[in-house]
């Protein structure tokens, strides 16, 4: 993501990959990557297709018809995929969807990734420790990576514990920092060369 998002109007974002053919009536299974699928997979949604590589489908965009939950897994039906064959044929496509940038989700405890990078992070005591510069999205967990000034990266849990606070309006967050969070471990921590000519107390430049 760059930080000039703000000069754009929208975002695309990936939201799920369809998987195996379930019955025989053109339903899919999706591997769903949003926190929204029930609006994402609306009837009715357009999303933009992505062929994997060695896939034969020529499809753009694709329409959902109806979803629905069974056993936690999400099934799809796409418009004019009436048959198992036709599921077959869209196995593995890449699902993508466009937000306004002004958009939110319903959860006020959830943000996008493009909400996010770019934020300045303090610590607990109002020291700036960086910048939000990507959103990891992992097995058990979110992670922010921040960009310190000395232009180290790091990657803080996006658990309320360690990130009490996200402020979309004053475009930061609050980080409960500890030595080899962000900071770094009083070992490892840089040292000034008082030869520099530059002083110790210059702020550095951020990313």
């Amino acid at each position: 993501m760059r930080r000039t998002l703000h000069d754009v109007s929208s975002v695309e974002v990936f939201v799920g990959r369809v998987g195996k053919p379930h019955g025989i009536k053109g339903e899919v299974t999706v591997d769903v990557r949003t926190d929204e699928p029930d609006r994402r997979f609306a009837p009715g949604a357009r999303l933009r297709v992505e062929a994997p590589r060695g896939s034969a489908s020529t499809l753009t965009t694709i329409e959902v018809e109806s979803s629905r939950w069974h056993q936690g897994v999400l099934l799809v039906r796409f418009t004019g995929l009436g048959t198992r064959n036709d599921a077959e044929t869209v196995r593995g496509l890449l699902l993508h969807t466009t937000l306004d940038l002004q958009d939110r989700p319903e959860d006020p405890e959830e943000f996008y990734d493009h909400q996010l990078v770019g934020l300045a992070a303090y610590d607990l005591d109002g020291a700036l420790l960086g910048e939000v510069t990507t959103v990891v999205h992992g097995a058990a967990q979110d992670l922010l990576g921040i960009r310190t000034p000395d232009r180290r990266d790091t990657l803080v849990p996006f658990v309320a514990e360690l990130v009490p606070e996200v402020d979309l309006e004053a475009r930061r967050v609050v980080v409960a920092d500890r030595p080899g969070l962000v900071a770094p471990f009083p070992d490892d921590a840089p040292t000034t060369d008082p030869s520099a000519e530059t002083p110790a107390d210059t702020p550095a430049t951020g990313a």
